[in-house]
């Protein structure tokens, strides 16, 4: 949604977050409830990390950000095309998730929502058929396959803030960040999951 905001107002996507962002900094809204100066630091952690905008050729990228739990995250998912197939090649996260506990612990929590994820986003197909499922094992619903798994870097800001949520926060993003990536590469808006 945000990519195709900055698209009709012909601006930059990274740029139109950090303006609304700065717009909410020392508000007293009780409705935002993350942190505005925090979501800035992973965005420009994961820029910075992903070197977004200036990949290589062939390679297309694409971005989101999320908040949930406490959590701030930011993603830049890397695709390359295989004979008019998206491949997700490789996922940058900026996590800024208070103190981190444990860290290998985290580390892993964060590669597991980014491979469920993109198994979500681009190949969950659940259908029904009277209301029955049509899928009745994982021979007949895919999941997203070892072959198909992508590099992913995680990046944790470092942090006095008291410790929060890692189950959740990097799955929804990655969805985005992908049809993002495919839309840089496609020039189609994919908005109904799975891609494939």
């Amino acid at each position: 949604f945000f990519y195709e905001l900055a698209e009709l107002l012909l601006v930059d996507r990274i740029h139109l977050h950090m303006d609304l962002l700065d717009k909410v900094k020392g508000t007293t809204d009780e409705r935002i409830q993350y942190n505005p100066e925090r979501l800035q630091g992973v965005i420009k952690r994961v820029v910075k990390a992903s070197n977004y905008g200036k990949s290589k050729k062939d390679v297309y990228q694409g971005f989101a950000v999320y908040y949930c739990h406490n959590t701030h995250v930011a993603e830049v998912a890397d695709i390359e095309m295989d004979n008019g197939i998206p491949i997700v090649k490789k996922v940058t996260v900026a996590v800024d998730c208070g103190v981190v506990v444990n860290p290998l612990g985290a580390q892993q929590q964060v590669v597991g929502g980014v491979i469920d994820g993109i198994g979500h986003a681009m190949y969950g197909e659940l259908t029904f058929k009277n209301g029955k499922p049509q899928s009745d094992n994982y021979n007949s619903y895919q999941l997203i396959r070892i072959g198909q798994t992508p590099e992913v870097e995680v990046h944790f800001v470092d942090s006095n803030e008291a410790p929060t949520g890692l189950g959740e926060p990097t799955l929804p993003p990655v969805g985005a960040a992908v049809a993002n990536a495919i839309y840089k590469a496609t020039g189609k808006r994919l908005i109904k999951m799975p891609f494939m």
